[in-house]
């Protein structure tokens, strides 16, 4: 959970996640787990940081998520471990809805944001999995969340949320 919050602060501040935060928190998950429950916890560290980063990084190659973002998730999913990245993933991805609605209304593009995911939905279902040639992270003109803050909310929610979270 450090790990997040410290990667949501650089998010919004530096517009970057480091990786000696994103490595050294994958590295202190897994050996924290290995630690507290041997093999088994290992395991279950691995297979979090296999499927959060997993998801994160097919929304990487669609160029919607930043290398940053992936590897923020797949260290707290070292932490987390398989039995509760799904669940942090969702929580994400709602602490995530609600930042992009505040982004794109203080911004003031409800419209075209709403338009530009319609033709994001009509491009991914035509074409398959791939950047869309205009609607991607490479345009200057795109509005950028610091995502990492999606992160650590989601991730925090369920820490306060639930007293098994970590190693349930």
């Amino acid at each position: 959970m450090i790990c997040a919050v410290i990667g949501a602060v650089s998010d919004v501040r530096a517009k970057r996640i480091p990786n000696w935060l994103t490595y050294g928190g994958l590295a202190a998950g897994m050996a924290l787990r290995a630690w507290l429950e041997g093999w088994r916890g290992l395991g279950q560290g691995v297979l979090g940081v296999l499927v959060g980063g997993g998801v994160f990084f097919l929304l990487y190659l669609v160029g919607g998520m930043g290398a940053g973002d992936v590897k923020l998730i797949a260290a707290v999913g070292a932490w987390v471990g398989v039995h509760n990245i799904l669940l942090t993933l969702v929580t994400t991805a709602m602490a995530g809805a609600g930042l992009a609605v505040l982004y794109m209304v203080s911004c003031r593009r409800v419209g075209s944001t709403i338009q530009n995911m319609g033709a994001l939905l009509h491009f991914h279902l035509t074409s398959g999995i791939r950047p869309h040639p205009e609607l991607n992270l490479r345009d200057p003109s795109t509005i950028r969340i610091p995502y990492g803050l999606a992160i650590a909310a989601g991730t925090l929610f369920l820490f306060l949320s639930t007293a098994t979270f970590w190693w349930g």
